[in-house]
C-alpha cells in the first residue's frame, strides 16, 4: 500500500507492506533509527514518537494507520524546538535532550529517545508537574539502568522545579 506522512518536517510516500509497523518504517525505510524497538508490545516505550503533536508507542500503530499524519521522531526534536521558539541561540538539541545530558539521566541511552518524547508530552500537556506526577507520566516507558531519579530531575529541571 502507498502511505504518506510528514515526519520531521519533510513529505515521505512510500510504499509498505500493510502489517508493517509504523516503527520499522521509520526505521527500515526512513532510516530514522533513533526510534528503537525494544519490545514489540507496547511495554517499554522505547519506539515512543509523537503523531500530530501526541505521544504514541510507534510499535502499536501500522505504518498506514499513520497516513497523513505530522509525526516528529527524536531526529527531528530539536528542529521542532527551534521552530516553536524553545531553543535559544546556537543551541543544537531540545531542551529536554539538553536537560537530560546536564542531569545524567541516562546509562546506557537505550530507553532516552522515547524517554524524552514522552517528558517532551508530558510537559505539553501538564506544564509545571510535580514529581510524583513526573514519574507517574513517564510510568510507561521503562529504563532498566538509572533508577528513574536523574530523568526525573532533568523533567523538572526544564519546569524550573527540582527533585
Amino acid at each position: 500500500m502507498e502511505v504518506s506522512m510528514t515526519v520531521n518536517g519533510t513529505s515521505h510516500t512510500s510504499d509498505v507492506e500493510p502489517r508493517t509497523l509504523l516503527v520499522h518504517h521509520l526505521r527500515d525505510t526512513l532510516d530514522l533509527t533513533g526510534t528503537n524497538v525494544g519490545c514489540d508490545t507496547s511495554s517499554c516505550g522505547a519506539c515512543t514518537i509523537h503523531i500530530d503533536g501526541r505521544s504514541i508507542k510507534s510499535c502499536t500503530m501500522l505504518a498506514v494507520q499513520a497516513e497523513g499524519a505530522a509525526i516528529t521522531t527524536i531526529e527531528g526534536l530539536a528542529d521542532m524546538a527551534k521552530a516553536n521558539g524553545s531553543a535559544t541561540g546556537d543551541q543544537q538539541w531540545h531542551p529536554m535532550q539538553e536537560a537530560f545530558q546536564q542531569c545524567h539521566a541516562l546509562q546506557c541511552g537505550y530507553c532516552t529517545p522515547g524517554m524524552v518524547m514522552a517528558a517532551v508530552s508530558l510537559l505539553g500537556e501538564k506544564p509545571n508537574p510535580s514529581e510524583d506526577e513526573v514519574r507517574e507520566g513517564l510510568e510507561g516507558n521503562l529504563c532498566r539502568c538509572t533508577g528513574y531519579h536523574n530523568i526525573v530531575k532533568a523533567v523538572l529541571s526544564t519546569t524550573g522545579g527540582a527533585s
